[in-house]
């Protein structure tokens, strides 16, 4: 009796995602599959991820080519019995696009080197110079993104520079035991994350969404996305409910979604609906840009390197003098179609007063 072979098709990548590319097979025609061992990689918009065989069989035949763009529910590959290889008919073609004029075509595939004259050997470190390559979808998409997000909404960046010094102090007092009760080190970030969160609660109206008809969503849940720099691209992971957390709670947090992201374990729900951004620029030492409003929000805040440098401080006598202390820019851009200069400066003057005040002894359990 002939069974007929299973299709397997493009599942369900997410809420608001409707296509996936085809980035690598991991089964070729012939080869045995488990049910839900890995059949072949996809990327889409917003995240790269595995794609398991719904059933055990042998891999009949590949419907779609690598860097096939497929979508949801549609037709991948047939799985069924060994005998059926080579019996549903050839392999499908892809017709590729004459190239435009002047422009040299993509080179191949680093995996399929032209045998007569090779490629120097790729690196880690980025691109072979000397070669052309497309973009990656995901450094297409995160383009269109941001040139949308500049089309969209009136953006400007306002500055002001924080003194972290008891920050600085209460954070090398609680270091030690925060790792060894937690699991995880304790960097500047949760304390910015906490303080932004506390802020937002004070002044709503950076807790927004605008949306394509002109209205304004204020919303009651406070969903921090954090920026991740992943070797393939920028992407942002959401905490949901981040008013909810301790310190701890978000320092937690902030590692398992970086993790997750990093390697590609992060669910794609998990990249969406966040309702206000923080990118920490500061960990590749940079000290202040001006980042771009991750749309639909209204405000993102970025977060630069904490140096050490002379500033003038007042003493409790009231008495000012110059003293070295850990300073630290905070960037904020806002969506000036909502939010006012003002209002954009009163909101880091009160997440700067928050910080120089140092106060979350409570928060450690100190």
């Amino acid at each position: 009796m002939t069974v007929t072979p299973f299709t397997v098709t493009m599942p369900e990548l997410g809420e608001s995602v409707t296509e996936g590319t085809v980035t690598r097979w991991l089964k070729q025609p012939g080869d045995h599959v488990e049910a839900d061992e890995p059949l072949l990689e996809v990327s889409t918009d917003k995240v790269d991820t595995e794609i398991p065989s719904p059933v055990a069989g042998t891999v009949v035949k590949l419907l779609v080519k690598e860097d096939a763009t497929v979508p949801v529910g549609g037709e991948l590959a047939l799985v069924g019995e060994a005998a059926d290889v080579g019996a549903v008919g050839p392999e499908p073609v892809v017709v590729q696009p004459e190239p435009a004029e002047d422009i040299p075509p993509p080179v191949e595939r680093a995996s399929a080197p032209r045998a007569e004259a090779p490629q120097p050997a790729a690196t880690s470190t980025g691109p072979v110079p000397g070669t052309v390559a497309p973009l990656t979808r995901l450094r297409r998409v995160i383009g269109e993104r941001m040139v949308e997000s500049l089309a969209t909404s009136a953006q400007l960046t306002t500055v002001q520079e924080v003194n972290l010094g008891r920050v600085s102090a209460l954070r090398a007092r609680a270091k030690d035991e925060f790792r060894q009760r937690h699991g995880v080190g304790l960097s500047y970030l949760p304390f910015f994350a906490k303080a932004a969160i506390e802020t937002l609660r004070a002044f709503p109206a950076f807790n927004a969404t605008l949306t394509p008809d002109g209205q304004v969503v204020y919303h009651r849940e406070i969903h921090l996305a954090v920026a991740v720099d992943t070797p393939r691209g920028l992407l942002v992971p959401v905490i949901r409910n981040a008013d909810e957390l301790s310190i701890a709670g978000l320092a937690k947090a902030i590692v398992d979604v970086a993790a997750r992201t990093r390697t590609n374990t992060i669910g794609v729900d998990e990249l969406n609906g966040g309702t206000f951004t923080i990118t920490n620029i500061g960990s590749v030492d940079t000290l202040f840009d001006t980042p771009i409003i991750n749309q639909p929000q209204v405000a993102i805040l970025a977060t630069g390197a904490v140096v050490r440098r002379p500033t003038v401080v007042t003493g409790a006598d009231g008495e000012e003098t110059i003293a070295i202390k850990p300073m630290c820019f905070l960037p904020l851009t806002y969506d000036h179609r909502l939010i006012d200069g003002a209002d954009a400066g009163r909101f880091v003057a009160a997440m700067r007063k928050r910080l120089e005040e140092g106060a979350f002894e409570a928060e450690l359990a100190l």
